[in-house]
């Protein structure tokens, strides 16, 4: 985890935002997501976010969705990821947070998946639908081998469990909160309220946690990165890296365009 604490570190002391990008792995295949995750790092995102096809995405909207259903269709999942982490690891010391659902994790079973995730080179793992009250046994399995999972909070969420995430963090490794701008599903375009808002609720959450804080969801140009940094710790964009792969899966010149554009505004 100490790759992650790391570049907060960095940027913090540079006075910019950490830059977290999000792509589907195996979308186009396993050789892209390789060469377009390398992209995103050579332009400047700070943590790699590989998302882990899945056939049920609750909390993916249509781009993600279609990315996860192009990706299962040709044989992709859990074990292709892994082996995507691996291949990124040997060629880079980028932070990789392993994004997914904890159906595939449950079924591997959590000690055998932990083992797996650290061999493969992951910092962290984001199982987007894992309750804090029922991850105590995976942030175990994890935290032996110096892999963070990384808690999600909406703006539904009441401080009680926020606080609770600051206990957690004080037994395990939580390299940073995700905070998820809007009640709803990833890939629409964030108002510029909403994400101002989100960011000064990121804010709020860092100080009741003691640990960075990211923003995510709604954030599709540099113009929303920058509103929904100023008061949190960086910014996840995803949805928008995994329609440019879609319109263009054989060329990484429009992600690289916008990692670039992201980067400058943080």
């Amino acid at each position: 985890m100490g790759r992650i604490d790391d570049v907060f570190a960095k940027r913090a002391a540079e006075g910019k935002k950490v830059l977290v990008t999000y792509l589907c792995v195996g979308d186009p295949d396993a050789e892209r997501s390789i060469a377009l995750a390398l992209a995103c790092a050579e332009e400047g995102a700070d943590v790699l976010e590989l998302g882990c096809p899945f056939s049920d995405p609750s909390a993916d909207g249509v781009a993600i969705a279609r990315a996860s259903q192009r990706a299962l269709a040709r044989g992709g999942g859990l074990a292709e990821t892994l082996e995507v982490a691996r291949a990124i690891r040997e060629k880079s010391d980028v932070p990789l947070v392993l994004f997914g659902y904890y159906n595939p994790l449950f079924v591997r079973g959590e000690q055998d998946a932990a083992r797996a995730v650290a061999n493969a080179g992951v910092d962290a793992l984001l199982v987007v639908d894992l309750p804090i009250d029922e991850s105590t046994p995976l942030r175990e399995a994890c935290a032996v081998r110096n892999v963070g999972v990384v808690p999600l909070v909406a703006p539904t969420t009441k401080l009680d469990r926020i606080e609770k995430i600051g206990l957690f963090a004080n037994r395990y490794p939580v390299p940073f909160v995700y905070y998820v701008s809007m009640t709803g599903v990833t890939g629409g375009a964030g108002a510029s309220e909403v994400l101002g808002k989100a960011g000064e609720e990121a804010k709020r959450v860092r100080e009741v946690t003691k640990r960075p804080t990211v923003v995510g969801f709604g954030i599709d140009s540099a113009d929303r990165a920058r509103i929904a940094a100023e008061h949190a710790d960086g910014v996840v964009v995803g949805s928008e890296i995994v329609r440019r792969i879609e319109k263009d899966p054989k060329s990484d010149a429009a992600v690289r365009e916008l990692v670039r554009d992201l980067r400058a505004s943080l």
